[in-house]
């Protein structure tokens, strides 16, 4: 069954504001030692609207990330609290935060790719 578009319109609105104010409270909200220097990447929610998972990057090594993860987890029910005072909505959907290694991901494909096209001028010559 296809989905309604104002469904799908309000859900993307509410990923943005979601996106937007958990990055403003990690700014510099909160004063937990762990918690480096980091940003939100990417917010997903699910179909029902009932979770969101909030992709973090963390500058530093990972130790540090790991930190960070520790104190975003401590802080969790907090974040939610502000979020829904700040939106003033009655729902706000539960918060999970994950660590994005995608940035990782991208630069050890890039060297793989960096391999193959020194292979290839190789084997050309």
């Amino acid at each position: 069954m296809p989905e309604r578009r104002g469904a799908s319109h309000h859900r993307d609105r509410v990923v943005e504001a979601l996106k937007d104010e958990v990055g403003s409270i990690l700014e510099g909200e909160l004063a937990d030692k762990r918690i480096g220097l980091c940003y939100v990447t990417e917010v997903v929610m699910n179909p029902g609207g009932k979770s969101a998972r909030i992709y973090i990057s963390v500058d530093g090594d990972e130790q540090e990330a790991e930190q960070t993860m520790e104190g975003l987890t401590a802080a969790r029910v907090y974040i939610r609290n502000e979020v829904r005072d700040r939106l003033g909505k009655r729902h706000i959907p539960e918060l999970s935060f994950h660590l994005d290694r995608s940035q990782e991901f991208g630069g050890r494909i890039d060297q793989l790719l960096d391999r193959v096209a020194k292979r290839a001028r190789k084997s050309q010559t």
